[in-house]
């Protein structure tokens, strides 16, 4: 059913960002517990929040929890296109409600913490160095690989022909560690977000909570986290698919 979809990957969705986006808080936020862990712990934190996330939804809606992910697949005829808005409407409605939830998680650190850079950090992407051509590439090749990761771990599950069911055995756990290794090795020009919906919900939740002394959303750079990672994407499911 619609709703099932809808409500998987909005719970889903709400999950990696929930932890996601709340571990970038607990290192970035003034006078959190983990202020200042670093980049090790980011990136296990969103590896752990992936996998969470897939396991939440994996065996209701396939967990998708990324429109790259759900466009990929229906570009390559695995998913019917008219099952997409329902996918991308419950990562959306997801990405937005965990957003707010780190807001009232972290309510006591957002005034103390003085760069707004930091506060907008947790909710959404930015380039280390900003080129629009460089960093488009980067979340192309980024999303690329986790497209093709998906599929190689599908394939050791035995679903090579169609949409995998990411909730199948310990396919969630690769899935984190897929997204573990991307950040590691990829991610530092523009923090991977591989994930238009973990990116723009976010920011859309930055732009409207009441965060004091937050900055502009940064709309300038938002269509990069966007378009590039639906790119890449659908490229990495295409090769993958010729691959198999």
């Amino acid at each position: 059913m619609e709703s099932n979809l809808f409500l998987a990957e909005m719970i889903g969705t709400m999950i990696l960002i929930l932890l996601g986006d709340g571990v970038v808080a607990n290192v970035l936020l003034k006078d959190s517990k983990g202020e200042s862990a670093g980049w090790i712990v980011i990136t296990t934190g969103w590896a752990f929040a992936v996998a969470m996330g897939v396991f939440a939804a994996g065996v209701y809606s396939g967990a998708h929890i990324n429109p790259a992910v759900t466009i990929a697949f229906a570009v390559g005829g695995d998913l019917s296109w008219g099952d997409v808005p329902v996918y991308i409407l419950g990562q959306f409605a997801g990405a937005i409600i965990g957003a707010i939830l780190v807001w009232l998680a972290y309510y006591n650190h957002w005034g103390a913490t003085d760069n707004p850079d930091l506060k907008l950090a947790v909710f959404s992407t930015a380039p280390a160095r900003r080129n629009t051509g460089a960093n488009f590439i980067t979340e192309v090749i980024g999303t690329f690989m986790l497209l093709v990761g998906i599929g190689a771990i599908s394939n050791t599950f035995g679903q090579v022909s169609s949409a995998p069911d990411l909730g199948v055995g310990l396919s969630p756990f690769m899935v984190g560690v897929l997204v573990w290794a991307i950040g590691l090795s990829l991610g530092g020009p523009t923090g991977y977000a591989i994930n238009p919906a973990r990116d723009l919900g976010p920011r859309i939740a930055h732009a409207i909570l009441p965060i004091p002394g937050k900055r502009d959303s940064d709309w300038g750079y938002a269509w990069i986290p966007v378009v590039a990672p639906i790119v890449g994407g659908i490229l990495g499911w295409l090769v993958w698919e010729a691959i198999v």
